[in-house]
């Protein structure tokens, strides 16, 4: 039983031998952030005497989960999978998405099985999501002492650990990939940006990330009151914050969730702070010049809206009216014109620009009709696939090739069975299942269910296969094929599209990037 141990900066780590690798799972990376710890930025975990036992993933974070409550405010811990044999092997880390709102790294779809069995050191971690994590209540009465960014500092924290961790496992800290989709991906963007990780990875896989997910003390106000109209309190209940049992919470952030299109259109979900931790908004640090150096793959799915723009408790704008609004309250009614000629030709002649918000709300055009969920062509889809992933996925990119001539991107477009008959075609976390080769899972049946096995196996080993060769080599080539995915070049540029037939293709996005030009949305 003495072998499998692991001697990290906190203590030794006993490890077990599973399905051909070995995994330490649940490991405290962190201080648990409860009690006086509660809204507070994490701490490192004292250090233990005795071999700590690492048999288990930890719990969740506080979340809904399929309409249960689950998780535990104690949930900052670290997991890792790495193979019986081999010393500095190259390092794999993966931060969950659930836009800061939901996920877990139990996940079953999030195992780093297929990682392991690659010769890859897989690392995956646990950190504050939602009211525990990404609220900002900094400047509310009664709350100055609370830390603003608690789930960044928990990212933070858990990326230095793993870095100054990797050799006891295994792994080779100077050979660290990180990788994450949604808010996942999200955050390595972040990372990208963040002066507190700077040097404790080298490469970076972003897939569908919401770069522009990120809030000043004044806007994250906007959602936090939202809470409180959702929990029936004033700002006098706030103390509550500090006792109440915090699964409570989740009242308030639903109904955060459910509200908060219909007061700020394109408004994001509570999410990162512009503070001392992350003080130049992320896409401006890395054009600055935050993330030089670190080779970077970057892309999107060609249908993320469908799974956020709804008829009713729509999580992007769903009508010309709610983008009118989004316009005006930003200062760009200007843009009006070229948004919806871009997105709605045909609707064109019919569409005035309205300068006063209430002749606004009154024109709804042009009209759409029907679930929009069905017309994956729809204006509503394809603006807000553009506008939260698409378009600033390609900002980042542009940004980062200043720096660095190892930029790719990609686009996601493989359309199943299931995405036909759902309308949701190749919408946003469905290339999940590929990255980790994880058909079993409820959600990978729902994407390939229907499909016959040499679909998915052809998809897993496009996606998985490049992932592997990039974090082994720093190349997302396959077969040696230094060429078959060139390097990003700019709005127009090959990209990778991965389809039934995947395969490198120039694609001219300076229409898209002109129409949307440098406008900004919610910085203030």
């Amino acid at each position: 039983m003495n072998q499998h141990i692991a001697n990290t900066t906190l203590g030794k780590v006993q490890g077990y031998e599973r399905n051909g690798m070995i995994e330490y799972l649940g490991i405290p990376y962190a201080e648990a952030p409860v009690g006086p710890l509660r809204f507070k930025r994490s701490i490192p975990h004292t250090p233990w005497t005795d071999v700590y036992e690492a048999k288990e993933y930890g719990p969740a974070p506080i979340q809904y989960n399929n309409g249960v409550v689950i998780g535990d405010e104690d949930c900052l811990t670290v997991n890792v999978q790495r193979p019986l044999e081999g010393e500095k092997l190259p390092v794999f880390v993966y931060i969950f998405g659930g836009g800061y709102n939901t996920g877990y790294s139990a996940d079953e779809l999030y195992r780093g099985d297929a990682f392991a069995r690659d010769g890859i050191v897989f690392f995956s971690f646990n950190y504050r999501t939602n009211v525990l994590g990404f609220y900002d209540f900094t400047t509310y009465p009664g709350c100055e002492d609370f830390d603003s960014n608690c789930g960044l500092s928990d990212q933070i924290l858990a990326l230095n650990w793993i870095h100054d961790n990797a050799a006891a496992f295994g792994g080779d800290p100077d050979r660290i990939t990180i990788c994450g989709e949604s808010a996942g991906g999200a955050s390595v963007v972040n990372m990208l940006a963040c002066p507190g990780v700077k040097g404790t990875f080298q490469q970076a896989i972003v897939e569908s990330a919401l770069p522009n997910c990120m809030m000043t003390h004044q806007t994250a106000r906007q959602n936090i009151d939202l809470f409180l109209e959702g929990m029936n309190w004033t700002e006098k209940d706030l103390p509550l914050l500090r006792v109440m049992d915090p699964r409570l919470f989740l009242v308030g952030n639903e109904y955060v969730a459910a509200h908060h299109q219909y007061k700020n259109p394109g408004m994001f979900l509570p999410g990162p702070i512009q503070d001392d931790l992350m003080p130049v908004r992320p896409i401006d640090a890395i054009r600055g010049g935050a993330a030089e150096g670190i080779r970077l793959i970057i892309g999107s799915n060609m249908h993320e809206g469908t799974m956020f723009v709804h008829p009713e408790n729509t999580g992007f704008p769903n009508s010309w009216t709610m983008i009118t609004q989004m316009l005006e309250k930003n200062g760009h009614a200007d843009a009006l014109p070229a948004i919806v000629k871009f997105y709605h030709p045909s609707g064109n002649d019919s569409f005035k620009v309205f300068t006063d918000s209430a002749k606004s709300l009154a024109s709804a055009t042009p009209p759409l009709k029907g679930d929009v969920r069905q017309l994956g062509g729809d204006p509503f889809i394809r603006f807000a696939t553009d506008y939260a992933f698409e378009m600033p996925a390609v900002k980042v990119a542009t940004a980062q090739k200043q720096y660095t001539p190892d930029v790719w991107m990609y686009r996601y477009e493989l359309i199943t069975k299931s995405g036909i008959e759902t309308g949701w075609k190749a919408s946003h976390a469905f290339e999940l299942p590929a990255v980790f080769c994880n058909k079993d899972h409820e959600f990978s049946h729902f994407v390939f269910d229907g499909e016959p096995d040499e679909v998915f196996e052809k998809i897993a080993g496009e996606i998985h296969g490049r992932w592997v060769n990039f974090v082994k080599t720093g190349e997302p080539a396959l077969s040696g094929a230094a060429l078959d995915w060139p390097r990003f070049e700019g709005a127009n540029s090959p990209v990778m599209i991965f389809d039934r037939d995947s395969a490198a293709e120039q694609l001219d996005r300076r229409h898209l990037m002109e129409t949307w030009g440098d406008m900004r949305f919610y910085e203030n």
